[in-house]
């Protein structure tokens, strides 16, 4: 499948994250927050073995980006963090059903940007939204580790800044 956004319905919470401008993002991606800037998937650093990259992942996932921002720009792009918008993926082929956790596909050294697979509860990041059988795409609603309203394990407010202290 080519880049695009595959929005079908829902409420959709954008919020605006800072990019580095060497990083590139189309509509779409699975993006993360590295600590300074969000970045998409495919960015990730792979570590142990798939499962652990995945879990990081999770760990560390904001959402999709719903602009795109070219190499040579650092002007903030809207991402969802909505655990109540419903998007369309690639997906291994296989039989899914409602509810199922889903995480980020990855290959042996690499995770994917805009597909996923079926995972272990630790590193899921969304789960299935519909049950269907011999699938290729797949309809699912994610888990924001910056959305407190997601199922994701590492959604919290956290520490207060300093400054807000």
């Amino acid at each position: 499948m080519l880049p695009a956004l595959r929005f079908r319905s829902g409420q959709v919470q954008l919020q605006r994250w800072p990019v580095a401008s060497e990083t590139v993002i189309e509509p779409g991606d699975l993006v993360y927050f590295d600590g300074t800037s969000i970045k998409p998937a495919s960015s990730f650093p792979w570590t142990t073995n798939l499962v652990t990259t995945q879990t990081n992942f999770a760990a560390a996932f904001v959402g999709v980006a719903h602009q795109a921002s070219a190499a040579g720009q650092n002007a903030p792009v809207s991402v969802d963090i909505s655990p109540l918008a419903t998007y369309e993926y690639a997906v291994s082929s296989g039989n899914y059903t409602v509810g199922q956790t889903i995480a980020v596909h990855g290959a042996p050294s690499a995770l994917s940007k805009q597909q996923l697979a079926p995972s272990v509860s630790t590193a899921a990041m969304a789960r299935a939204a519909e049950s269907v059988s011999s699938a290729t795409t797949l309809r699912v609603n994610f888990a924001s580790a910056y959305s407190v309203a997601s199922s994701n394990i590492h959604a919290q407010l956290g520490p207060i800044p300093a400054s807000e202290a």
